[in-house]
């Protein structure tokens, strides 16, 4: 057994009756054919406690229930035996039902009994509707014999021996959860709930990196948010479908294969509402398998993932079922951007239609998502699956929006639909963290769910800039939280690599440079990092700079306290403590000649502004400012080119050496001059 920590202590006060041990759900699982939610119910209902003695008591309470009431493989004509000699038996089963229009009655199907002509009352299929399209779990008390018998007159009293005269859903009676889980809410840190909420979905926090606990959460936001659009793509084996087919009761799973649209829509014939209307969340599991009976499906589908609603003949219908695609990559994530995109997988129809692609608000890393191992399920106290799928139902009534529109203001890259999916992911994440509302949300809550949010919705538009609509050629999103907040720029990790220039600007006081190195070392690129902090001085933090360095260093710091009004304005340097970090990101490492680099960095850094993306700096100045020559010139280029790069930043008096660029080159790099610094930083600085 698990040794229970502090957490544990907490949640068991702040939650009795509502917690429950989570590996005693794994006990029966796979040992019976039910989701872990319907062991969950009954272990909620007989093991909500700590007292060992009370829990061992209750365990066997629930195995005898399960043993009695779940229908193993072969067992079905020894309860339909059960059922004739007692008149009535007591069964969990998956329920569902339809209307047999030749006798005006409903009929239900009870799969594990292998019946499908089970007579049912009306009252019963209207009160539970959900029946009538997926069906759900239940316990069912089934008469046999006359009592089974319909009262409709065109009925014979033997025409449907099997009659359901009681059900009972497998989910919470209780309405009115979600001041319980506030008031719990209240009692624990953010890091505390954000575990607590891994745990209650049955993994242990421990056991998941942060990238793997974000795309969990991310999971999770179809539960929490109204009409919520997300595909997971990643390798096999990570549990992409476990939430969605064994933690609520409000969420259906499609398996690979033909979907109908009246199965998911609108039954044209009758009227009857699809899977969007009944469920919070409709799932396709294998989506590459996935194939409409008609050819406007993917359009129907289109349309709602937009709209929220379809149309039936004349008729316009409403509803806020989640659209969620899971699939597989064959390769990894790097060869399948090598070989296509990343919604390659899908299924042709709409594996390159980018307006289907803009209805997906985010696209989820599974492969940031290990494989799952029994090591990785908890064994600590998490809320019983019942209550949580509860009390995500609810907050799919909430918004948090309005709490945070006046402190977060997105960049003019994000369009309309961008703003609306990113907002929609910000608004999950925090229902999630924050189930009420009058819990204040953090500043560092709300950039954490909005760099999410960001990068996975990018992650989309990255694909169709790759497909090749001009459109959505720009990507570079960024925010900025507060009034006077630094703009932050959001890429997405699967395209960006540690030593290869991106396209997005580097946050401020970051900026690539290319220098000689020392004893005919060649060019190298560098990364040169500059932090603001309260103080007056200029210090470099790398150890054992060579005098190459340390030289470039002392000119920077001569020039920007000889010309600060030209570069700074009316920033005083002097009233920060500048830092500065210079990285080789080549085998050269000698880094001299770098004093603009080194300066334009410290003046992003004083400014808060970021340098544009895609730049490469080049140029060293004398201690009195003026420019030296630059040597090797169309090699620093073609190194720059080479480390991805777009255009390079060169001293005027370079110009010469660089018409003997190839057309090749000139082709994938800019080339922009200038005279002095001032010029260079008026050339590079962000809008």
């Amino acid at each position: 057994m698990v040794e229970l920590d502090a957490l544990d202590s907490t949640v068991t006060k702040v939650f009795e009756g509502y917690v429950v041990r989570k590996d005693l759900a794994q006990k029966f699982r796979g040992n019976y054919p039910v989701p872990t939610y319907v062991a969950e119910f009954l272990i909620g209902k007989y093991c909500a406690t700590i007292d060992e003695d009370e829990i061992k008591e209750g365990l066997a309470i629930v195995q005898r229930q399960l043993k009695e009431k779940i229908v193993r493989a072969g067992e079905n004509e020894l309860f339909k035996a059960r059922a004739r000699e007692q008149s009535t038996i007591k069964i969990i089963d998956l329920l569902t039902a339809r209307l047999d229009t030749r006798t005006d009655t409903f009929l239900a199907t009870v799969p594990t009994l292998l019946l499908n002509d089970v007579y049912i009352p009306a009252e019963l299929v209207y009160e539970n509707e959900r029946m009538l399209t997926g069906g759900f779990y239940a316990e069912i008390e089934i008469s046999y014999g006359a009592s089974a018998a319909s009262t409709k007159p065109t009925e014979s009293k033997s025409s449907h021996p099997f009659s359901i005269i009681n059900l009972r859903p497998i989910q919470l009676s209780k309405r009115d959860v979600l001041s319980d889980l506030a008031r719990g809410r209240k009692e624990m840190s953010t890091k505390e709930w954000k575990e607590f909420l891994i745990r209650s979905v049955g993994m242990e926090p421990s056991s998941l990196s942060p990238r793997g606990q974000d795309v969990l959460f991310l999971r999770m936001i179809p539960f929490v948010e109204k009409g919520y659009n997300c595909i997971e793509l990643g390798p096999r084996g990570t549990g992409k479908s476990y939430l969605f087919q064994q933690i609520s009761p409000y969420s259906h799973l499609v398996s690979g294969g033909k979907a109908t649209v009246a199965k998911m829509f609108v039954n044209n014939s009758n009227g009857q509402r699809g899977l969007v209307c009944q469920y919070d969340v409709v799932c396709f599991d294998e989506v590459s398998g996935i194939s409409f009976d008609q050819k406007d499906g993917v359009n129907i589908m289109k349309g709602y993932m937009e709209s929220g609603e379809f149309s039936r003949g004349k008729e316009s219908i409403r509803a806020e079922g989640g659209i969620v695609m899971l699939g597989n990559f064959d390769v990894d994530v790097e060869h399948q951007q090598r070989i296509g995109h990343l919604f390659g997988p899908l299924p042709p129809e709409i594996r390159d239609d980018t307006a289907f692609m803009d209805r997906i608000h985010s696209y989820i890393p599974g492969w940031d998502y290990p494989k799952i191992h029994p090591d990785m399920m908890t064994g600590h106290y998490g809320l019983v699956s019942d209550f949580l799928s509860e009390c995500w139902r609810q907050l799919r009534n909430d918004s948090r929006i309005h709490q945070i529109t006046d402190r977060i203001t997105f960049g003019d890259a994000l369009s309309g639909r961008d703003r609306r999916a990113t907002l929609k992911t910000i608004d999950g994440l925090l229902k999630l963290l924050y189930p009420s509302s009058e819990l204040p949300i953090s500043d560092e809550d709300l950039e954490w769910a909005a760099r999410i949010a960001l990068e996975c919705r990018r992650r989309v538009k990255e694909q169709q800039k790759r497909i090749g609509s001009a459109e959505f050629r720009n990507t570079m999103f960024s925010y900025r939280i507060g009034v006077d907040g630094i703009e932050q720029y959001v890429s997405t990790p699967e395209l960006h690599n540690e030593n290869t220039i991106g396209q997005d600007p580097l946050p401020p006081g970051q900026v690539w440079a290319i220098g000689p190195g020392e004893q005919n070392e060649g060019n190298g690129l560098y990364k040169i990092e500059v932090t603001a902090t309260h103080g007056s001085s200029i210090k470099l933090i790398n150890v054992k700079a060579p005098a190459g360095l340390r030289e470039s260093m002392r000119a920077a710091e001569q020039v920007l306290y000889t010309q600060s009004k030209g570069l700074l304005g009316d920033h005083d340097p002097k009233s920060n403590e500048f830092s500065v970090q210079i990285r080789a990101m080549s085998p050269v490492s000698g880094a001299s000649s770098l004093s603009v680099p080194i300066l334009l960095s410290i003046c992003s850094a004083a400014l808060k502004k970021s340098l544009k993306g895609g730049f490469v700096i080049v140029g060293n100045t004398s201690v009195g400012g003026t420019m030296e020559p630059i040597y090797a010139a169309l090699d620093m280029a073609e190194l720059a080119a080479e480390k991805g790069a777009n255009a390079i930043l060169l001293p005027v008096s370079s110009r010469k050496q660089m018409n003997e660029m190839s057309d090749e080159l000139a082709a994938r790099l800019t080339i922009i001059y200038y005279t002095d610094p001032r010029d260079a930083l008026l050339k590079v600085l962000g809008e």
